[in-house]
């Protein structure tokens, strides 16, 4: 039988590997301004680790050179070709291209554009480290031992004495700070690179974080959005997950990746000594006090996780109940009574609905516009090419779905984004026209880029509409506008001088910056010393300057040395867990970790 011929090289893909050899060719020689001179004015390098142990994204050839004079000695880049059985695309006069590369540390893939010959944006991340690569296809661990030995231990014994030893007896190398879905990501990474990791968690099982919040909650983001890493949710499950479906995924996810995972723990204190290079974290476990001595400390507690409780005048003769959306459990006991909610964004839209569908007299309080996107508008519109059961079927996989969203430079991300909310806004323009008309006030953004740019600049100021904004609409739930002046017994007063009568108010007020945890465990000088935690630096709401250009402090090292921050939604901790375990389990083996461009302070607390 005649072997089949070889598919000759496409134009294409010709062009691209003349363009990737002589990049490599550049870079062996160490001039830094020949593969400067390769990027355009206007070009983007987005790298994850891979060149500059950082998370950074450099613009312009100036910034290009100035990161490779930096790194290019210690990274040691070479190995850049096409991926194998990726065929480069041309469309618009832009060419896009699967690369692959490697370092003197490791192994990575990108994604490069092309435009006029020259590079317009390159995405570089490591994916793993030489020698120590993760168990995994033909390398994946036997399981079972063949053979005869006497006293042998089985998986389930072996497991029991880690569990037993690990912060007791043996020190864990990583201490991971709350145990949500970000916490569990990095735990999973960890383990699977072989570092040594405790995950504590103040709650009574996995899972709690979402089963202990409002019984309407489930996610708004669509199931293709949302899988952990490893394990991939089934076929079957629902493309909006309800929250206690959640908890019980991330449970069996923390048993069935073997993660030591400390629940009923709540973390006292922590401090870090400089000469011993270690934490002392102070911990109560369940009403035993330990001390671990981690070396490196990871605050996931979540995003969205440190309660932002406005005070108010009168708060104290208040007759009534007075809750953090954070701490509202459900609408059950409150039907029949009057609930006033102080906010206008996802879960003050959520709490709403679930307590107008429990017969109760429910006022949402807005105080600042909000951005609306349909749930249906958003999966087709501007989710569909990437994330969606159609994407899986054209052959999207969530890595390369996760690469490609992670390709696109944050200073021009909106451009993108715009025209996808144009045309959400033009399909949606009566349900539009009809939430104005009942008095709610709307955005799209500082610069209509819609709901994607506001979450990466500020985490806040939208609701994904699943129903409440007809009942808004319908004026089932009513509508108040303004600020809050004070409390009185019976409610609050508005700044128009409104009265709102309530039996309970809930203050769906949002969340602080990260850096609070970190005033609150280690110190308020540790926490001015990072900054703040999230944002770009896109000096549009809530996000002051100055330009960062990535999430600030994010995933990457702070200026408190062997201090983490990670979280984020589902989709932020599968992704951006890999690069940070990398990270760690890079510095545990004593590889050379030379950080680019170590994020300034901004915004202390």
């Amino acid at each position: 039988m005649l072997d089949q011929a070889v598919q000759p090289e496409s134009e294409t893909a010709r062009k691209v590997r003349k363009v990737l050899g002589k990049f490599e060719e550049a870079l062996r020689a160490r001039d830094v301004d020949a593969a400067a001179s390769m990027f355009l004015a206007d070009s983007y390098w987005r790298d994850l680790v891979a060149f500059t142990w950082n998370i950074k994204t450099v613009e312009g050839p100036d910034a290009v050179r100035g990161m490779l004079a930096e790194q290019l000695s210690a990274i040691e880049p070479s190995g850049f070709d096409l991926q194998e059985g990726e065929e480069p695309a041309e469309e618009g006069g832009v060419t896009t291209a699967w690369i692959t590369f490697e370092t003197k540390a490791g192994r990575g893939w990108g994604l490069l554009r092309l435009k006029d010959g020259k590079i317009w944006t390159l995405l570089t991340a490591l994916q793993e480290l030489k020698g120590f690569e993760e168990a995994k296809g033909f390398d994946r661990p036997m399981g079972a031992r063949h053979g005869a030995d006497k006293n042998r231990s089985s998986w389930k014994e072996q497991r029991e004495a880690e569990a037993a030893e690990l912060g007791r007896t043996v020190q864990p190398y990583v201490v991971v700070v709350g145990g949500g879905q970000g916490g569990i990501a990095l735990g999973a990474r960890l383990r699977q690179l072989g570092v040594p990791a405790l995950v504590l968690d103040r709650h009574e099982r996995p899972g709690d974080q979402w089963r202990n919040r409002y019984k309407s909650l489930c996610l708004h983001d669509p199931v293709w959005y949302d899988h952990l890493p490893y394990i991939k949710f089934p076929e079957n499950w629902p493309v909006f997950a309800p929250k206690d479906k959640i908890g019980d995924w991330l449970e069996m996810y923390t048993k069935v990746m073997e993660l030591n995972y400390w629940t009923k723990t709540t973390v006292r204190s922590a401090s870090y000594d400089e000469a011993a290079g270690e934490w002392t974290v102070e911990v109560d476990r369940d009403g035993e006090t330990l001390t671990l001595k981690p070396k490196q400390l990871v605050l996931a507690t979540g995003m969205s996780g440190k309660p932002n409780r406005p005070k108010f005048p009168g708060m104290e003769d208040f007759r009534g109940t007075i809750q953090h959306s954070s701490e509202h459990s459900g609408p059950d006991e409150w039907t029949g009574k009057k609930v006033v909610v102080v906010g206008s964004n996802n879960s003050a839209h959520d709490i709403c609905a679930a307590l107008w569908e429990n017969d109760v007299d429910v006022t949402m309080v807005q105080r600042s516009s909000t951005h609306i996107v349909k749930s249906d508008s958003l999966m087709e519109i501007g989710l569909g090419a990437l994330y969606s059961e159609q994407a899986v079927r054209n052959g999207m996989t969530t890595e390369k779905a996760d690469m490609i969203f992670a390709s696109l430079p944050y200073r021009i991300m909106h451009e993108f984004q715009k025209p996808i909310y144009d045309e959400i806004r033009e399909r949606d323009a009566d349900f539009y026209k009809a939430l104005e008309k009942a008095g709610f006030d709307l955005d799209f953004g500082d610069d209509d880029s819609g709901l994607f740019m506001k979450y990466l600049r500020r985490g806040s100021g939208y609701y994904i509409d699943v129903g409440a904004s007809q009942l808004i609409i319908d004026g089932k739930v009513k509508l108040a506008k303004g600020g809050v002046e004070r409390f009185v017994e019976d409610g609050i007063v508005l700044g128009d001088g409104t009265k709102l009568e309530a039996d309970l108010v809930v203050l769906a007020t949002g969340y602080g910056s990260m850096n609070g945890w970190a005033a609150d465990l280690i110190s308020q000088e540790v926490a001015d010393k990072v900054g703040k935690v999230w944002g770009l630096g896109s000096d549009t709401t809530k996000d002051p300057g100055p330009w960062e250009g990535e999430q600030r402090n994010m995933w990457k090292p702070t200026q408190q040395e062997a201090l983490w921050f990670h979280g984020g939604n589902l989709h932020q901790s599968r992704h951006y867990s890999l690069y940070l375990a990398l990270q760690l389990k890079a510095r545990m083996e004593g590889l050379d970790t030379p950080v680019y461009a170590l994020q300034q302070p901004h915004h202390l607390g």
